[in-house]
């Protein structure tokens, strides 16, 4: 399937690393993924597990002063990491767009949603002032803003959260990007406007055939909207495959652990089986496998080795020593952790 779509981004060991006090700590390590044309790729993984910070990784967004970025993000066949502030400047809002996670902060509270909106249209096209009105109209009403006159002209405050969500949307999309990053899109939303947002993106993707990276720890959303999926434990990519792959053979056991966190409605299932302890501080992180702590089949090889990736079919990678055949798996592992 993905053999005949071009890639649009590439990111090839692409590690970000925090300064604290005199040392540097890894935030997102060694991350290879590829994001190709009308896809939406998902990734996926508790809150500090460094995908936000891949997200503003990819669009440029660190003070160098506190951070060091190496590997490559490939886009349009450039490295954009090695990129100026003003080459930056016209990939950012422009080829790509990103939905931030609190749509209240993302907004400048001091201008009107119509200014905020041509902002991006003044910088990277040459529409006149009535052009960029237009396209802001139009833009509002697309996002599904009935009465795209009076928001143009209201502020932030003004508007409720499903509101402030479809505005920041519609910034995101007013150049037409290539690609969309989404971070935690329908968080704080309740979810009829949820359901709603996630209906938009998909119509959005199938019309301008744009491609989307998707940042949440919700799998429900995860099944209702994406082609791939990505679960990242600690910086790095444990398992990757398409969204058949990973929600109906999950190999990992970070990922079977999350799984297992989610309510069913299967009767057999009476209780919650969650992930034991708490994701690890990236200044002391444990040796070898980074899930080691946590893992119900982890043995003394696993703090003793790091895994490597291992395909364990055609484009479904798993990053886990029971992949590479030197951990047995425990089959009442649930029972355990209980």
């Amino acid at each position: 399937m993905d053999e005949n779509k071009p890639i649009l981004c590439e990111m090839k060991n692409l590690c970000t690393a925090f300064r604290i006090k005199d040392d540097y700590f890894n935030a997102v390590e060694n991350v290879n993924l590829s994001l190709y044309q009308n896809e939406v790729l998902a990734i996926v993984g508790e809150s500090g597990c460094g995908k936000s910070t891949l997200a503003t990784t990819i669009m440029g967004l660190h003070n160098f002063n506190f951070t060091k970025v190496s590997g490559e993000v490939i886009f349009e066949g450039k490295n954009i990491l090695n990129s100026t502030e003003d080459e930056y400047n016209k990939i950012r809002g422009g080829k790509i767009g990103m939905i931030f996670q609190d749509p209240l902060s993302a907004l400048n509270p001091l201008q009107r949603i119509g200014q905020q909106i041509e902002e991006g249209l003044i910088y990277h096209t040459k529409l006149n002032a009535e052009q960029r009105k237009e396209r802001a109209f139009e833009l509002l009403k697309r996002v599904g803003i009935e009465k795209p006159e009076r928001i143009y002209k209201q502020f932030p405050h003004q508007l409720s959260g499903g509101m402030r969500q479809r505005v920041v949307i519609a910034i995101a999309l007013s150049c037409k990007p290539k690609i969309l990053i989404a971070d935690e899109p329908t968080t704080a939303l309740d979810v009829t406007i949820q359901a709603q947002v996630l209906d938009l993106m998909t119509d959005l993707k199938n019309k301008f055939r744009t491609s989307m990276l998707l940042i949440t720890h919700d799998l429900g959303v995860v099944a209702q909207v994406c082609d791939k999926v990505a679960i990242m434990y600690a910086g790095e990519i444990v398992e990757y495959g398409s969204l058949e792959d990973v929600f109906e053979n999950p190999k990992h056991p970070y990922t079977l652990g999350l799984f297992g966190s989610i309510p069913s409605l299967d009767e057999e299932k009476t209780r919650l089986v969650p992930i034991k302890g708490l994701m690890p501080d990236p200044t002391n992180l444990p040796t070898g496998c980074k899930f080691n702590p946590r893992c119900p089949h982890a043995t003394e090889l696993c703090s003793q080795r790091a895994p490597i990736v291992s395909e364990i079919s055609k484009g479904h990678k798993v990053q886990c020593l029971i992949a590479e055949g030197l951990v047995k798996f425990k089959e009442n592992w649930e029972e355990e952790n209980e």
